[in-house]
């Protein structure tokens, strides 16, 4: 019985220190997938045809939003070290159209970044990367991917707040 609880302990104290490494990478990949859910939330409250609506001319329209939110995780994963997945074609996301589409083009996409932040190895976290517009470290990179789906969440707040679309969080 001793031997078993110690083979518990000594498993549970592996786990914790795993745990411990990851910390950073676990933090941000909770927080993400949270912004992430709410954007897929507000892609399914918009209408097909509120898809099309923009505040003014020379400003991303819903479905651009959503499209520019998708190519950005694959960009900034791939300058990050990741290769998109075969089949997707980052320059050829905006020709995507209806909005089914669109939201399954979103959700690969957010669960691709979602699993390639998860990853990075913890040593990485202080490596430089050349974004081509900065560069910083993959640590930096991690909180862009998840500060830039956070503001685009909050545009599209302001786009369905404006079409008279309630977030579904807050109904």
């Amino acid at each position: 019985m001793k031997k078993l609880i110690s083979i518990l302990c000594l498993t549970g104290c592996v786990l914790g220190i795993q745990a411990q490494e990851n910390l950073t990478q676990n933090t941000i990949q909770g927080l993400l997938q949270g912004n992430q859910a709410q954007v897929i939330q507000l892609a399914e409250a918009f209408s097909e045809e509120q898809y099309d609506w923009r505040p003014m001319e020379g400003v991303n329209s819903v479905a651009e939003a959503l499209l520019h939110v998708a190519g950005a995780n694959y960009f900034i994963g791939s300058k990050m070290g990741f290769a998109p997945p075969e089949d997707v074609d980052i320059m050829g996301l905006t020709k995507i159209t209806g909005k089914d589409n669109i939201i399954t083009a979103l959700k690969k996409s957010n669960a691709w970044v979602l699993d390639k932040v998860g990853e990075v190895e913890s040593g990485e976290l202080g490596n430089e990367v050349d974004f081509g517009f900065m560069k910083m470290n993959k640590l930096g990179g991690l909180l862009i991917i998840m500060e830039h789906n956070g503001e685009h969440k909050g545009q599209l707040i302001a786009y369905a707040r404006t079409n008279g679309v309630v977030p579904p969080w807050s109904e």
